[in-house]
């Protein structure tokens, strides 16, 4: 489902019905403002001093990744609470615990993130012990300005398999990385972000992404 923000239902929208949800101007300019401001201030690491990511995603330029500072976060939260997330996370059995991840992202020219469907833990921090399940994946842009000329966009795939039983990827969503908008989907889900053309120039593709994720007891 696409919509504007202000002609959406959050109680009536289900991610069991439609598992992708793209909503238009969800934040004000004043919200953007206020995220971006907020990056000045973080610290960032790019994706080469992210060995293990980098080896899961390799040639993907040198993407930047940043922690979001405690007002920001909480901005963030606040107009995610919507009911559509409350009750597909709360629709899983034995639940233990909720957890959100969420950083800041920065995109620049040469950057991409290659086909991949959020379930790969090959790199997650404790290998020891099994990590929350992701079950919706989130993505919001908060720069200023983004040309149809600089790329960027997020893919999101159908999947299907051929008479041999092979799997086949069919694009299913492309979205503009639009300033103010934001992408919701059910996961595990085939995407990937294209790589930002060199006509970006200095122009970043500033997002917000991760996850909502649940943990569950032991069936």
């Amino acid at each position: 489902m696409k919509a504007q923000f202000h002609q959406f239902n959050p109680k009536k929208f289900s991610f069991r019905k439609d598992p992708v949800l793209v909503l238009e101007n969800f934040w004000t300019e004043q919200e953007m403002e206020t995220f971006r401001a907020g990056m000045t201030y973080s610290t960032w690491t790019g994706l080469r001093d992210m060995p293990a990511v980098s080896r899961a995603f390799p040639h993907s330029g040198n993407w930047l990744k940043a922690e979001i500072g405690p007002r920001e976060r909480q901005l963030f939260l606040d107009k995610l609470s919507l009911p559509c997330i409350a009750n597909y996370m709360e629709s899983f059995p034995n639940i233990r615990q909720r957890h959100v991840n969420f950083n800041y992202y920065s995109y620049g020219a040469g950057d991409c993130l290659p086909t991949h469907d959020d379930t790969d833990e090959a790199y997650a921090a404790n290998p020891h012990r099994p990590p929350p399940l992701r079950r919706l994946a989130l993505a919001t842009y908060v720069h200023s300005e983004w040309n149809t000329d600089w790329g960027g966009e997020l893919i999101i795939y159908h999947a299907r398999k051929d008479p041999r039983g092979n799997r086949v990827l069919e694009v299913a969503q492309c979205i503009a990385p639009q300033p103010g908008s934001l992408a919701l989907f059910a996961v595990p889900r085939f995407h990937r972000v294209c790589r930002v053309d060199a006509l970006a120039g200095d122009h970043k593709r500033l997002s917000i992404a991760g996850w909502f994720m649940t943990e569950q007891y032991a069936s």
